[in-house]
């Protein structure tokens, strides 16, 4: 041994702080479990003297010696690679590099690639490699596969010292490696293989078994190598775990099915487990489901499971154990289904004297149906002519009594074996508790009780047995569940032959022969052939008309022996159970091509096997379609007249035959010579003892014919002979006859079994086809679609015959779509797929069925309605979602909905289920559909589909009643959520609380808001245990970042709880509070786009829907905002800040329904937590929102903060003397934030009138209410004064004494030039621009009026001669009005070009015009308005003398609102007199003391320019000063404007300057 580790080197890889210590930037998430177990295996290494190799990564600095494909992770700025002299370099705690040993730098996944670490091992004549360190898929894959390429002895991965991210990962790449030959010990197993290998069970050759006589006990090494690659393996495979799964699951019984329930729930978590790639994730699930299992008694399927998670847990020895306590709890599925290779590998060499004993019985019992022939007691040889038997012919020559005694012998022999597994289970275990060898523990004895027992022989029941006395001679095969053909061969006397020795373990029969010996009539012939040709007529295939577990069942409960003589056996280790093969199946007319002899690994692959002859290919040839036939089957097959493949039926186009296929006959010699005692016996003359009556119903052909030796006697003679003409006959109509009298026989007789079996053969399956391709008789395809349902429904191979030739399934389809529509049953039970179903455009066809009676069907093995149900569930639940809105707008539009519905009170449950699925989808296309639903639906079917449902239907059930109870009238609402909540046979609310706690975290939403509802049906009680559970799992769904689909499902839920829903089924939340929140002309938008305006009304049925509706929403409410005192309002606020749109809307519109509600509900301190929770995200969104529906939402939830908004004025004015709420205290802290948004709702929301009133009356009149900040200011003094200035969309526009007009950009902070024009030759003293926005007006000392077009540039379209200077413009659609040099005011038509003077009496210094009234201001401070339209003159103030020689001119006029605005100088006290329009009395005066020379008022606010560069802004609600702007200049203000939105007030001075202030 010590020679073999010289030749030895361990190679440690990577093991390295960068991929290993927690937290760094390449950590391998499994690395740091491992550390331990390295550091173990250098430890035994150094002691055996083996070489260790210490492989590492290091890098260039800068990365650029890294692999391309991560490259560009590194770089100057970024977080280096490994590198030499970093820490992360360094080898983790507890690992040194000894001296002597080897530091080997690598800069790829494989240790061999670009180095020298071949040539190192070669020169130290090193062949054995064995291998540690991380990760497994990557750098210890390619590293040893790289080894076994290099024809490296023996390559070693210690499967508990390496690992990967995920376990899965690290075993998948194991199961890879093992294949490779590499071997996987665990380190215990490595550790001890220097004292022993590791244990490994003697396989026998297939002709003799192999003697021993010495017996040695098993180590727990042994065991925990074979458990774990078993435990690896399954959990690697998941078709094989999904099998064992089932294998467990059918132990069970309907009354069993409380105790399954946790154990299917603990298998998808496994599942679950297994398919996660994040390790916490992985750890915490395994945890959950290993709680649950201990939580329930301990069965065979738990301990399965226990067993896979302590594997993915990396706890070899726990694993072992729970993979033993299978074999204690129920040894006979243990080792014919789940584990039958750990059975060979660690019971059966233990049993081997059970197995010889119960041999010895069966041969006693056997031995008097061979009253010709003598057995040698040591050798067992036979003297006599050499013959070949198949072993089921000793069976048909037995009594009724030899039967029975038999099937006693085996049950006695199951019960015993069974026993001694329990007990070699506590033995196992013991050794498996010994690790580290000290005790010695010794097998235990053999149990014997029932052979005693059935045998009275007087055995002592106390007689211990050990293995290693009795001297046998034993097979590595599992007798127990393996069925194979076998046969007996009997030497002459005379024979050079040695004799054969005879397995000592039963030998499988097929329970069907003895049920048929039952049938058989008694026979005179003592001839083995004649023997084996009755048993042949009477037997019958299990296989093609029995599931496996069927097949497993009985013959574990009914198999015999083979008698004790000279037999040559067929044998091979099975790593899985093998489906049971009668070894009496009956031929068929033309063999199946899946039937061989013998079986197991050296069964004649099926490419050697002739289709139509089922024997060895002697002279094969293939045809151009690909197929390979026997040279004589398929010349005669042809010399009949047909002219088609006889697999593919395709036409051919040439009869030559082709040359030999040489290349498969060498193949067939190499795997003859390798296998010489498999070949089948092929007889070339006719099987003897055919019946002759049948005889002279076949087609005539040679005596040598090879299709007429695969022919069949048959007791059903009018039966094969139908058979016959449907697949032989040339002619049609006998083929069509052949149909019906088969369909005669289907339904007449009473041996069903045996007729289907004949029928399923796939020469007769094909025959079937053909009728369908070729026949045009409506009866006759009826009929033939009916025996193959009925065939298909029994026997899936007869549907993997159809399904082999695509031509089949579209003839089938072809067949439906004219009409045969029985043919959706065989259709549906061909199993297509979603893409298939949707390519074949069956859905009109399938609309029609469903939309038929039952009774305009024959009875079929299914009702072509259920079938039809069942394919449309399929293509709605697995097609594109593109596809699945068109079929499901097609279910709507073809009014089958009421037909589907019917469909929910269908018997099969898998029906119910497909409507369910139908339904959802036609509700989530057409939610109009939800009504005719609702009306026509019964729900207890559905409620009792539940409990049988997988747990994607039970989801789908769920989701059906959550959508369905989304009425637009809230009583008939909760008129189905009673019906939901008591019908079903069990407690609804109960099961959706258990399936709430195991549903998938985007389910749980929905499972979440059903349950809510449910429990709301009566009053909030103080504790509910559905409504704690229910809402906890919508908090934490909306909180779990890593799920956004569960999160956004638990938002739209939440909206969804609200209770009010349109008629499609869309919930109106959104559209409630905006009128709320004073929208109306929003809400009626919406409500007529859910086409709702119907039931706005107020009639006695609407006020009671409207009433129930509310009393539902504030019930609702309570629940939600009282959780754990407002927790809720937490979840909402972070859903707020999420980068998904979809799930922040739906969050803020939860979060302003819930706030604005807190008004209505009664106040327990929670408005406190959701103004902590949402006060700043809404004071955000209120100011941020360009969307005005979403501001007015923000505002409404503001507003709840301040208790009862009719009494805000009050409460704000309480602010002075400290007494008011925290609400209000800090929302008074967002005033200005808020001001600005509440100046534009104001137009549309009486609510934000309200608010605007609270702040304004509320707040100190000192207070920076008002705040404008400075934008930009332009120069513009070379154009001389800036005489007049206008706003238009995001335009400016500014007239200069020069005659120049500049237009410029206002958008952002700043003026931008875009444009200057000078068409004018004097001052341009006016500036307008209509409400339409077409043109702008200009107006100028030059005497002309000109008219601008407004588009990318602006340019003159008109030029008015006005005749007189022009000092002031202002327009309408058809005339002007100017002030002329002179006085009065001229006013001047468009049209025409016309002028006349008003008020010539008088020197206009300003003017206004509104609504074809002009009211003027003139140089005496006299104030007229004129009416356009009749010329009336009406004085508003009249003019005053001039004082101390000056004039006190109106210098600037506004109407705004009904009132007169006018400014002056402040000689009588006030610069500026408001007035009313409507009855000119004066409504107040503003104290302003300064000289007004511009003025301009918006909805809010007035703003005065003075002659000293000053601008005032006064309230224009309170008429109080707010705040004073300098323009830093002493010019005068000339001219002033504000924009569209009042948040920009432009300034033109005298001094040629151009300045914007902004209101924040």
């Amino acid at each position: 041994m010590a020679e073999k580790w010289k030749k030895t080197a361990l190679l440690v890889i990577d093991m390295q702080k960068d991929f290993i210590v927690p937290g760094s930037i390449m950590e391998v998430s499994g690395g740091q479990a491992i550390v331990p177990s390295v550091i173990k295996a250098v430890e035994v290494a150094r002691q055996r003297g083996i070489v260790v190799i210490w492989v590492v990564r290091e890098h260039d600095p800068l990365g650029r010696d890294v692999e391309l494909f991560r490259r560009h992770m590194y770089g100057a700025g970024k977080a280096g690679p490994t590198s030499k002299g970093s820490v992360g370099a360094e080898l983790v705690d507890g690992l040194v590099i000894d001296e002597g040993e080897y530091k080997l730098v690598k800069t790829r996944f494989s240790a061999f690639f670009s180095t020298h670490l071949h040539s190192l091992l070669q020169g130290a004549g090193i062949n054995s490699l064995v291998v540690v360190g991380v990760q497994t898929p990557n750098c210890i894959r390619q590293t040893v596969f790289d080894a076994v390429a290099l024809d490296y002895q023996s390559v070693t991965v210690i499967i508990d010292a390496t690992a990967a991210a995920t376990p899965e990962v690290h075993m998948a790449n194991i199961f890879d490696m093992r294949n490779v030959g590499v071997k996987t010990p665990t380190l215990q197993e490595w550790c001890e293989s220097s004292n022993q290998d590791i244990f490994q069970l003697l396989e026998l050759d297939n002709v003799a078994a192999v003697h021993t006589t010495t017996m040695t006990s098993t180590t727990s090494a042994q065991i925990l190598h074979h458990t774990t690659t078993f435990i690896t393996e399954t959990l690697s495979q998941s078709d094989f775990r999904r099998r064992l799964f089932s294998s467990f699951r059918r132990k069970f019984s309907l009354s069993d099915q409380i105790t399954l329930k946790p154990l299917n729930l603990a298998a998808e978590t496994l599942e679950r487990a297994i398919s996660t790639t994040n390790s916490t994730t992985q750890s915490s699930t395994l945890r959950l489901a290993e709680k649950l299992l201990l939580s329930h008694p301990e069965n065979a399927f738990s301990s399965f499971l226990l067993s896979l998670i302590y594997g993915l847990c990396h706890r070899p020895v726990n694993a072992a154990l729970c993979l033993l306590n299978i074999f204690y709890s129920d040894p006979s599925v243990a080792r014919s289904e789940i584990a039958p290779i750990l059975f060979e590998e660690l019971f059966l060499f233990h049993l081997l004297p059970v197995l010889q004993w119960f041999t010895d019985q069966r041969s006693k019992i056997l031995s008097s149906l061979l009253p010709d022939f003598s057995y040698d007691g040591d050798e067992r040889s036979r003297s006599g002519e050499a013959l070949a038997v198949s072993s089921t012919r000793l069976l048909s020559k037995m009594s009724g009594d030899q039967t029975s005694e038999l099937k006693e012998l085996e049950r006695d022999f199951e019960e015993v074996l069974d026993e001694n597994c329990r007990v070699f289970v506590g033995y196992l275990k013991q050794v498996l508790g010994d690790k580290e060898g000290i005790q010695s523990v010794s097998p235990p004895p053999l149990i014997f009780t029932k052979i005693c027992n059935s045998e009275k022989e007087g055995c002592d029941a106390e007689e211990e047995i050990k293995v290693g006395d009795s001297g046998l001679k034993y097979g590595h095969d599992n007798p127990i569940w393996v069925e194979v053909e076998r046969s007996v061969e009997f030497y002459s006397s005379s024979s050079s032959s040695k004799a054969k020795s005879s397995p000592v373990y039963p030998q499988r029969v097929s329970p069907n022969c003895f049920a048929n010996q039952q049938r058989r009539k008694p026979s005179n012939s003592n001839s083995y052939s004649d023997l084996e040709s009755s048993l042949n007529n009477n037997s019958t295939d299990s296989s093609s008309s029995e599931s496996e577990p069927e097949i497993e069942e009985k013959n574990r409960k009914m198999a015999s022996f083979e008698p004790n003589g000279p037999i040559q056996i067929q044998c091979q280790k099975q790593k899985q159970p093998i489906s049971a093969v009668s070894s009496c199946s009956p031929d068929t007319l033309m063999a199946d091509s899946d039937y061989l002899p013998g079986g197991g690994k050296h069964t004649p692959p099926k490419d050697f096997v002739c289709p139509i002859t089922s024997h060895l290919f002697d002279d094969p040839v293939t045809l151009e379609t690909g197929q390979t036939y026997e040279r004589r089957a398929i010349q005669e097959w042809l010399e009949r007249g047909n002219s088609t493949c006889p697999i593919t039926r395709q036409k051919l186009r040439s009869t030559i035959m082709p040359k030999t296929n040489y290349v498969l006959k060498r193949l067939i010699a190499s795997w003859k010579e390798q296998n010489p005692v498999l070949i089948p016996i092929q007889s070339e003359s006719p099987i003897p003892g055919t019946d002759s009556s049948f005889s002279s119903m076949k087609p005539s052909s040679s005596p040598t014919s090879v299709i007429s030796q695969a022919t069949i006697d048959g007791t059903i003679s009018e039966l094969r002979l139908a058979i016959t003409n449907l697949c032989m006959s040339e002619i049609l109509k006998e083929s069509e006859t052949a149909v019906l009298r088969i369909e005669r026989f289907w339904k007449d007789a009473n041996m069903e079994l045996e007729i289907q079996t004949m029928l399923s053969k796939p020469a007769v399956i094909n025959g079937f086809v053909e009728i369908l391709f070729n026949s045009v008789d409506p009866l006759v395809l009826r009929a033939t679609v009916f025996l193959l349902s009925e065939l298909g429904s029994r026997d899936k191979v007869v549907i993997q015959t159809l399904t082999r030739v695509d031509s089949d399934v579209d003839c089938v389809v072809a067949l439906y779509k004219k009409g045969l529509m029985e043919a959706v049953v065989l259709i549906y039970l061909l199993r297509p797929s979603t893409l298939s179903l949707i390519e074949m455009d069956m859905v009109e066809s399938l609309l029609k069925i469903i939309k038929k009676k039952d009774e305009d069907f024959s009875e079929m093995c299914l009702k072509p309605k259920t079938a039809s149900v069942l394919l449309l569930g399929q293509i709605l639940g697995g097609g594109e979602e593109s596809n699945v809105s068109t079929v499901a707008r097609s279910v709507v539009s073809a009014k089958a909905i009421e037909s589907v519905v019917g469909s929910l009170e269908a018997q099969w449950a898998e029906e119910r289920i497909a409507a369910v699925g139908i339904l959802l989808r036609c509700m989530q296309e057409d939610g109009m559909c939800r009504n005719v639903i609702a009306d026509k639906a019964e729900l207890a079917p559905v409620l009792e589909s539940f409990m049988g449902a997988n747990d994607g239907e039970r989801f789908e059930i769920v989701h059906f009643l959550a959508e369905l109870v989304k009425l637009n009238r809230r009583t008939f609402n909760e008129q189905l959520l009673h019906i939901i909540k008591d019908e079903g046979a069990y407690s609804t609310m109960h099961t959706l609380l258990i399936y709430l706690q195991t549903a998938l975290q985007d389910q749980c939403p929905v499972v979440a808001g059903l349950l809510l509802q449910l429990d709301l049906l009566t009053e909030p009680r103080k504790m509910s245990i559905y409504r704690e559970e229910a809402i906890d799992t919508l908090i934490s769904c909306l909180r779990n970042s890593e799920f956004p689909a569960a999160q956004i499902a638990a938002a739209e839920t939440l909206l969804g709880l609200q209770g009010r829903f349109s008629s499609s089924g869309n919930p109106l939340t959104r559209a409630f509070l905006l009128k709320r929140a004073g929208l109306e002309k929003s809400y009626k938008t919406l409500m007529q786009v859910e086409q709702l305006s119907q039931i706005v009304g107020e009639s006695e049925e609407n006020l009671e829907e409207k009433k129930a509706a509310n009393e539902w929403e504030r019930k609702m409410a309570f629940v939600l905002v009282s959780h754990e005192f407002g927790l809720l309002f937490e979840a909402l606020a972070e859903g707020l800040k999420s980068r998904y749109a979809e799930l922040a809307s739906a969050c803020f519109l939860s979060a302003t329904w819930l706030t604005h509600m807190l008004t209505v509900l009664p106040d327990t301190g929670i408005r406190g937590a959701a103004r902590v929770c949402l006060l700043k995200r809404f004071v955000f969104i209120f100011k941020s929102s360009r969307d005005i529906e979403d501001r007015a939402l923000s505002m409404l939830a503001l507003s709840s903060f301040i208790h009862d908004p009719g009494r805000l004025v009050e409460i704000v004015l309480m602010i002075d003397i400290a007494v008011i709420s925290e609400g209000i205290r800090e929302l008074t802290s967002y005033i200005k934030d808020m001001l600005k948004g509440l100046r534009e709702l104001k137009r549309s929301s009486a609510l934000a009138s309200e608010m605007l009133k609270v702040f304004s009356e509320g707040q100190d009149p000192s207070a920076d209410l008002w705040n404008h900040k400075e934008l930009i200011q332009v120069d513009c003094s070379i154009n001389g004064e800036v005489m007049s200035i206008t706003c238009f969309k995001d335009k400016i526009f500014s007239g200069h004494s020069d005659g120049s007009i500049k237009v410029w950009s206002g958008r952002g902070s700043l003026l931008h030039l875009i444009q200057e024009i000078r068409e004018h030759t004097k001052a341009v003293t006016s500036l307008a621009v209509l409400p339409s926005g077409e043109k702008l007006y200009s107006g100028s000392l030059d005497r002309t009026a000109r008219v601008w077009a407004l588009g990318n540039e602006v340019h003159c379209i008109q030029v008015h001669d006005m005749k007189d200077p022009v000092h002031n413009l202002v327009v309408s659609n058809n005339i002007s009005c100017f002030i002329p040099q002179g006085a009065g005011v001229k006013v001047h038509s468009w049209n025409n070009g016309g002028s006349k003077l008003l008020n010539p009496n008088k020197y206009v210094k300003c003017f206004a015009l509104v609504h074809g009234k002009l009211y003027c201001g003139c140089n005496d401070s006299s104030i007229q308005e004129i009416d356009l339209a009749s010329g009336t003159l009406s004085t508003i103030q009249t003019g005053s003398r001039k004082l101390l020689g000056k004039s006190n001119p109106i210098y600037a006029m506004q109407v705004h609102d009904g009132l007169i605005y006018s400014a002056s100088t402040s000689l009588d006290g006030a610069a500026v007199k408001i007035w009313s329009a409507s009855n000119f009395s004066m409504v107040a005066t503003l104290p302003f003391m300064l000289e007004v020379r511009a003025m301009v008022v918006s909805s809010e606010l007035i703003y005065l320019g003075c002659k000293m560069g000053t601008v005032e802004i006064w309230s224009k609600e309170k008429y109080n000063k707010v705040e004073t702007l300098q323009t830093g200049t002493n010019g005068k203000v000339l001219c002033m404007a504000v924009n569209g939105d009042e948040d920009v007030l432009v300034v033109g001075t005298s001094d040629g300057r151009i300045q914007a202030w902004g209101l924040s």
